[in-house]
């Protein structure tokens, strides 16, 4: 075992809530230390997002000593029970009794657990960086697998034999991609060998868990070097069958220069920059093309929202090309739809690829410095009734008209309802000429 201080991170009320869950189980007899990704990220000088303590107290044991009410047996099989925070802002905190692991059989879970000292509980866990230990009330770093050296070293590397870590959950040859882009640590190469020789088991995993950790990686800033870890691993093809085409020209420096470019903590707009470039956008109409994207996204078990924002984002992406020079009616509902600023992350990001300046996203953005949203989505000067009154009977017309008036208000052609009024009698008028004629 290695015991080396650690700096703490300022305090905060999920840190210091974190420090009273170890010294009260430690009162009541119980070993308890804070455990994986808050010390790895506190080494790293990062502020962590949660805290984790692992302790020789079992659920029941946690339970009885914080109560009913401010506990939840999140995973009482697996040791895992959830300590309420006393306030909002010191959250909530998982407290895990320290265990070894049965057989895998499903590539998930263990059929079994059994409570054991803390490096046991070390071993069974999936990387040297997230397998530590501290101990906030002596300021130790607890080491029994070698992860401060890694993450000094920056590197990724599993604990014990990799295959069999692989061989438990599945799931973790996409983390190991995952945590080593976040940290932009180079995998260990027993580790990328192991993921070499069984990233085709990755099928094995469900679709959701998959999905789960492309959002993350692609949301990250980091989402250029995951990809290329995707394919350097081999993993690519089992997370995106659609973009290999067999040319293994897949991702080009384009693609990679685009991803570095994004700027918001949204994986949408990188889903559109990988899947705008794979061969199924090659080929068909925009409609095709546009079915071909929602069928990926569907596979992928995205929810509706994010399916409809990556549909919206690629046929918008053509919209935004040249758009100083379109009518008003198509700046101003593309601004004001809600993923507006991925839009704009996503346009810039493309252009500078191309080693073109973003002059659409920065005219777009100059227009809305300028604009209030009042003008940029005004209240409509016409219903349907309106137009209804004028005796057109209900159908298309009735659409068609409304979009006409619609668009000539947004042009600012039409800025009163007494116009809006005066130009839908003249079209109703076309329209029954035309009919009559």
């Amino acid at each position: 075992m290695a015991q080396t201080s650690a700096h703490p991170s300022n305090s905060d009320p999920r840190r210091a809530f974190a420090v009273t869950v170890v010294e009260t189980l430690r009162r009541e007899g119980f070993e308890a230390l804070w455990a994986g990704g808050c010390v790895r990220d506190q080494l790293l000088g990062r502020i962590p997002k949660d805290y984790d303590v692992a302790s020789t107290a079992t659920p029941d044991d946690v339970i009885r000593i914080f109560g009913l009410k401010r506990t939840v047996a999140v995973g009482a099989s697996f040791g895992v029970v959830m300590v309420l925070g006393p306030t909002k802002a010191a959250g909530q905190i998982e407290v895990a009794t320290f265990r070894s692991d049965g057989e895998y059989l499903d590539g998930r879970r263990p059929t079994s657990v059994q409570y054991c000292r803390p490096e046991e509980d070390a071993k069974r866990r999936d990387f040297t960086i997230n397998g530590l230990f501290f101990d906030p009330t002596a300021n130790e770093v607890i080491d029994y697998v070698g992860g401060r050296e890694d993450l000094a070293a920056g590197l990724l590397r599993a604990i014990g034999d990799p295959v069999a870590r692989f061989r438990e959950d599945k799931l973790r040859m996409l983390r190991a991609v995952r945590f080593a882009a976040t940290f932009q640590f180079r995998l260990d190469e027993n580790t990328a060998e192991a993921i070499r020789h069984h990233c085709g088991e990755l099928n094995q995993v469900s679709i959701e868990r998959i999905s789960q950790e492309l959002r993350r990686m692609l949301a990250h800033s980091t989402r250029a070097y995951s990809v290329k870890l995707l394919v350097e691993t081999g993993l690519l093809p089992h997370v995106f069958p659609e973009l290999v085409d067999g040319t293994g020209s897949f991702p080009s420096a384009e693609v990679l220069t685009s991803l570095r470019g994004l700027e918001l903590d949204r994986f949408e707009p990188a889903m559109v920059i990988l899947l705008s470039n794979h061969h199924l956008n090659a080929t068909g109409d925009s409609r095709q093309r546009l079915a071909a994207v929602e069928d990926v996204c569907r596979r992928l078990k995205f929810s509706n929202e994010e399916c409809e924002c990556i549909s919206w984002l690629m046929h918008s992406l053509s919209v935004i090309s040249g758009i100083a020079n379109r009518p008003l009616h198509i700046l101003k509902p593309l601004l004001a739809n809600s993923h507006s600023p991925m839009l704009l992350d996503l346009a810039s990001a493309v252009a500078r690829s191309k080693n073109l300046e973003p002059v659409d996203a920065e005219f777009c953005r100059r227009y809305l410095s300028q604009t209030s949203r009042d003008v940029l989505s005004p209240q409509p000067f016409i219903d349907g009734r309106d137009v209804m009154e004028l005796g057109v009977p209900a159908g298309p017309a009735i659409r068609d008209l409304l979009s006409t008036i619609r668009n000539e208000q947004l042009d600012e052609i039409l800025v009163t309802r007494d116009q809006a009024m005066i130009r839908l009698r003249q079209l109703v008028e076309q329209v029954r000429g035309t009919r009559g004629s």
